[in-house]
This record gives C-alpha cells, structure tokens and sequence, in this order.
C-alpha cells in the first residue's frame, strides 16, 4: 500500500518520506529516535516495529538483527515490509511472501527505499535514482524529490491519497514533521508545506528548548534576527 525511502546525511540527521493511497499514512508507519536511527513499517503494518526496533538499535544491534528478530518473531511476517538505517552502518530491509506485488525494497549507502502495491519496479528505482542526483542540497528535499520521481514512475497503483516526511536531527523531538493524510495530490501538497515551513517554522524550530539549551532562546528580538539570518543563508546558498 505504500512506498518509502529512509536516509542520512552527513550532519547526523535522519530522514523518511512516505507516500501511499492509504489514510495518514505517517501516523503509524514511520519512526525515528536523535542518533538512533529510522525504520518504516509497511503492508499490513505492524506499528509495534517502531519501538521495539528502535530499542534495539539503541542497544547496539545491526539493522541486518534488528530486521530478523522483528520478523521472526511475528507471526504476520509473510505479510509485513519493513526497513531500518541506523544513524551509523549498514540498513536492512524485509519483504514477506505475502505482501501484494509489485513489492520489494532497495538498500544503499546512506539510504533504502521499499515499496508494495506498487505500479511497477521502476518506483522503488526512480526514487532512489531521485535521490541520489540530488546530492547536495537538504535531506528533507531530496527526499521529497524521491518521492515525486516514485510518483512520476507510478507510485502506488491503486492511486494517490497521503504522504508525510520527517526529519530528526539531534534533539530528542524532530526537526520537521509533516504530515498530508487525505488529499488530491499528496506529494504535491507536501511540497508546498515543506516551503511553508521554511518562512518561519524551520527556524524557529531552532530557537526551542533543546539538550545544549534547556530554556532555548528567549528573546524575541533575538528570535527574529535567527528568522532573518536564516533566509539571508538561504538566498546565498547556490542553487541546485
């Protein structure tokens, strides 16, 4: 019902961005914990994949153990997809038996991508090649790219109703969390979001409480010159 990809970057953050013709898709499917790692839990879903794998990434486990003590231990395996990038290491992925076709998943260095009820092959194919051309610009873009070349080679077959990315940098709550549960055009949609959070929630994001600053900035004037040192950065940055 849905395809996804993982990834990092070389900052330390964690990404995924997921798409599906399936209601709130990012409610249950994606988890991520700050210098952890991200998995996402697909087909039949089994949400308890999210804790239980990010705890044993937390206690040292390869993505390769965490993906088969998951797995063998449900009895729903045949049924269930599931990847899992660490924040350092080798990802992992599964495909049961079971799930509906097209489905099947991608590894690489840095990043996964996996997918069923799916158009084809080519969506896990494009959305990886996606991301990979983009190097060099934001996590959170390039997975957004991923998914409209997923989408563009035809995404999920049955059609077009969510999507959600989320990025997760090194505090204990996410950077960006977005989130399109019923629309026309997903993706779409969650790229206009993804602008919107640039105007002034990204950066003021960056003014919270946080693990080096526990009362954050408090100053609003200060606040606001972070806002506007923000976009300067940004309008100087090359365009890509």
């Amino acid at each position: 019902m849905t395809w996804s990809i993982l990834a990092r970057d070389d900052a330390g953050r964690l990404g995924v961005a997921i798409a599906s013709r399936f209601f709130a898709v990012g409610a249950l499917c994606v988890h991520s914990r700050r210098g952890v790692g991200v998995l996402s839990t697909q087909a039949l879903m089994n949400p308890l994949y999210g804790p239980a794998g990010l705890a044993l990434l937390s206690d040292g486990r390869a993505a390769a153990d965490v993906v088969a003590t998951l797995t063998a231990a449900d009895v729903g395996r045949a049924q269930r997809q599931l990847h899992v990038l660490p924040a350092r290491g080798a990802g992992a992925a599964f495909t049961g038996a079971e799930c509906i076709g097209w489905c099947g998943h991608r590894v690489d260095e840095g990043f996964s991508v996996a997918g069923n009820m799916l158009a084809d092959e080519r969506v896990v194919a494009a959305s990886a090649e996606a991301f990979a051309t983009h190097a060099g610009r934001a996590l959170a873009e390039r997975l957004i790219e991923a998914l409209a070349a997923g989408e563009a080679a035809g995404g999920d077959k049955r059609g077009k109703q969510s999507a959600a990315l989320r990025i997760h940098g090194d505090e204990d709550y996410p950077e960006l969390d977005v989130r399109v549960d019923d629309h026309a055009e997903p993706v779409t949609e969650l790229r206009r979001l993804y602008a919107v959070s640039l105007q002034r929630f990204q950066p003021f994001v960056a003014c919270l409480p946080g693990r080096l600053s526990p009362a954050g900035e408090l100053d609003r004037g200060r606040i606001e010159a972070r806002v506007e040192a923000f976009h300067a950065a940004r309008a100087a940055a090359p365009r890509r």
